[in-house]
């Protein structure tokens, strides 16, 4: 097997030198380098990167803790953590957990035992005193608003948004709102900040027969929106606009009569529909938390979300 002592020994000058040159990491005389690369190449020798890159006690690679990538909040985070990963010319290795705390748990503990250079958590099951404990191994980042928590965190400003958007729907003269979610209030911080924004505007909290839960992509919408069409609410405030389509859609093709609609995310989709739709600025939130990732900087990065309408 080809090594930096075969190529020494061919090339004869010592170990030392042939890892100067394969490194960069010193002086090497120009008749040494160009002898050093004949053999190189002659030997047709590639360096080991991942050896070289724990020699200098880095692997190059972000974890990325995400529950899954159904959802567009969660897609497009990961897009703009890929950006500017690949720009700083670190690996990206996305960690799937579907919320399993012991799976969160397995990948701190990668972290400890430096199999990445940090983890960044789009969403978590495990508390946030959890993470924080694993900081003195690397970088640990969240994309949530920490509060007073001493950790790394890159997230969207929501709630000012979403109470902007309720109140442009309670000015519109709506009042039987159906609210579509991916999880329950209980489990769901987005969930939490929806339902607090809602009932700073009408008052009391979303009527619990119109909250539908579990709707992450089109045909979730689609195969929802029977249950939905039932209760015939007046507004349908979706949780993307693919989602929101795919609610449409289902009305269009059973002849119902539509209600008022309103998508997340700014999709195309919402843009043809041209239905209002509230923009959480995501992969500049995932382009933040792989800035704080590579920096170690411990602080916190937010971003407006924006209520946009059509």
């Amino acid at each position: 097997m080809t090594n930096i002592r075969t190529i020494a020994k061919k090339s004869g000058y010592s170990a030392s030198t042939v890892s100067r040159f394969i490194n960069q990491s010193g002086y090497v005389s120009d008749k040494a380098s160009k002898e050093i690369k004949r053999i190189i190449d002659e030997m047709d020798y590639v360096p080991n990167a991942i050896a070289r890159d724990l020699s200098k006690g880095q692997t190059f690679t972000i974890g990325v803790v995400v529950p899954h990538m159904r959802h567009p909040f969660f897609s497009e985070l990961t897009h703009g953590i890929m950006d500017l990963a690949f720009a700083a010319e670190y690996n990206v290795l996305f960690l799937e957990s579907q919320y399993d705390e012991k799976l969160e748990q397995k990948y701190l503990e990668k972290l400890h035992r430096k199999a990445f250079d940090a983890l960044i958590f789009i969403s978590r099951k495990l508390p946030l005193t959890e993470l924080i404990k694993y900081q003195k191994y690397g970088p640990v980042v969240c994309c949530e608003n920490p509060q007073d928590n001493p950790i790394a965190a890159a997230y969207t400003l929501r709630e000012s948004t979403y109470q902007q958007a309720f109140e442009w729907v309670k000015q519109g003269g709506y009042s039987k709102i159906a609210i579509i979610l991916s999880r329950p209030y209980g489990n769901s911080a987005t969930s939490k900040i929806i339902f607090h924004s809602y009932k700073k505007v009408f008052g009391t909290f979303p009527d619990s027969n119109l909250v539908y839960t579990d709707c992450y992509n089109y045909n979730d919408g689609y195969q929802s929106a029977h249950l939905i069409a039932r209760n015939t609410p007046d507004f349908i405030f979706g949780n993307s606009d693919d989602i929101t389509a795919g609610i449409y859609q289902y009305y269009l093709d059973n002849n119902l009569e539509l209600p008022a609609l309103m998508g997340q995310e700014n999709q195309i989709s919402g843009s043809l529909l041209k239905i209002p739709t509230i923009d959480h600025h995501l992969k500049m939130i995932g382009q933040a938390a792989c800035e704080l990732a590579i920096t170690g900087a411990i602080k916190s990065v937010s971003i407006e979300s924006e209520f946009i309408i059509r």
